[in-house]
């Protein structure tokens, strides 16, 4: 079938991209589903750093790639093999399948699929096919999911079913941001009821940190990053202390106000600066937890004797350590209870044709979640 999708010709165009158009809005060829897969119509998707890191080539994927990893839809039809889903069944998409039965998986981590790993960074789908073209030539898939597009074929284990009364726009929220950010708070952290949180970059993921903080119950969050309008929404959204980290004397401020630091530190911002505050506002006997994706070849010090001599914990958190069928129904009801109000962090709304001025947006700091709406 023929849709419409926004493909990134080449990494590393140089902003602004409303100007150097890194994605083209392109007619493009989608195949029908193969065996364990489904064919979805997108509602929408959002819009996310991990996005923006494949455009401006500080996580490199191949091209031409249809882009896109966040997103809900409608299934339209499904593949040999596959009967948990039917027609006209609502879902949330994940970027990360898994296939049930590598290392990993076999131990309840599905968030460190193998094989999903290598697919993703090949740009195909779990199986190894392709089923985007242009012009008889294949596309790249982004990390299975390729969502920037009016239709999508992925595997069955790319999507969860979700009820039909959840709006369709902010589902979409739930396959990155939430999944990411609470994800950090509950599984990896393990954030408990009155404990000390530091949150570090308030993007997106970090301010689904935040909600997932507020939610657990943590008796005193404080908020970090460089700019002031995101510090403020912060207090708005829960954060009790405010800090920025634009401030030379930050460090020492955190460490003052919360008497030699805090039990749990999150970096969402993906930069090592923001990951060496991280570590250095955390407590002795606390733990840092990174979710954030510098370049790969961005390196970290710290004094190592401190892993030792202080009982230190450094935590990596990739899709926030999910098993989505898990933890996507878990974290709907809370926000279906008011008590994840992730709606709040829905700042824009945009057509498949304002892609490139969302990145530039995004790129500015000048948005929290933005979404494309395709119906």
């Amino acid at each position: 079938m023929k849709i419409r999708a926004a493909v990134l010709e080449e990494m590393g165009r140089a902003p602004p991209y409303a100007a150097s158009r890194p994605l083209t809005i392109a007619e493009v060829d989608l195949a029908p589903p193969g065996p364990g897969e489904v064919l979805v119509k997108i509602a929408a998707a959002g819009l996310c750093h991990s996005d923006l890191s494949v455009i401006d080539g500080s996580r490199p994927r191949p091209t031409p790639m249809v882009l896109g990893h966040e997103a809900s839809a409608i299934v339209v039809e499904t593949g040999a093999g596959v009967d948990e889903f039917v027609k006209d069944d609502h879902a949330i998409l994940v970027f990360v399948p898994n296939c049930g039965h590598c290392a990993p998986c076999s131990i309840g981590r599905p968030a460190l699929c193998e094989p999903a790993a290598a697919a993703n960074g090949a740009g195909s789908l779990v199986s190894g096919a392709r089923r985007l073209s242009r012009a008889g030539s294949p596309l790249h898939h982004h990390l299975g999911v390729a969502g920037f597009a009016e239709y999508a074929t992925v595997s069955r284990r790319s999507l969860v079913k979700i009820d039909k009364d959840v709006a369709l726009e902010l589902a979409a929220l739930f396959g990155c941001a939430v999944l990411t950010g609470v994800g950090a708070i509950v599984n990896t952290a393990k954030v408990s009821a009155g404990s000390t949180v530091a949150i570090v970059g308030l993007g997106g993921v970090g301010l689904a940190a935040l909600l997932g903080a507020v939610a657990a119950g943590a008796g005193r969050i404080l908020a970090v990053d460089v700019a002031d309008d995101k510090l403020r929404f912060a207090s708005d959204l829960g954060a009790t202390d405010v800090f920025s980290a634009a401030d030379a004397d930050a460090v020492e401020k955190v460490r003052e106000a919360t008497r030699g630091g805090v039990e749990v530190a999150l970096e969402f911002a993906g930069s090592i600066a923001a990951l060496s505050l991280a570590y250095a506002i955390t407590r002795r006997g606390g733990q840092t937890v990174t979710a954030g994706l510098p370049a790969p070849t961005a390196m970290l010090s710290i004094p190592a004797v401190s892993l030792v001599a202080e009982e230190r914990t450094l935590k990596g958190s990739y899709i926030g350590a999910a098993v989505p069928s898990r933890d996507l129904p878990r974290y709907l009801s809370l926000f279906q209870r008011g008590r994840l109000p992730v709606d709040r962090l829905l700042t824009h709304r945009l057509q498949l044709d304002e892609l490139n001025e969302g990145f530039d947006r995004l790129r500015e700091g000048r948005a929290i979640r933005q979404v494309v709406q395709f119906r």
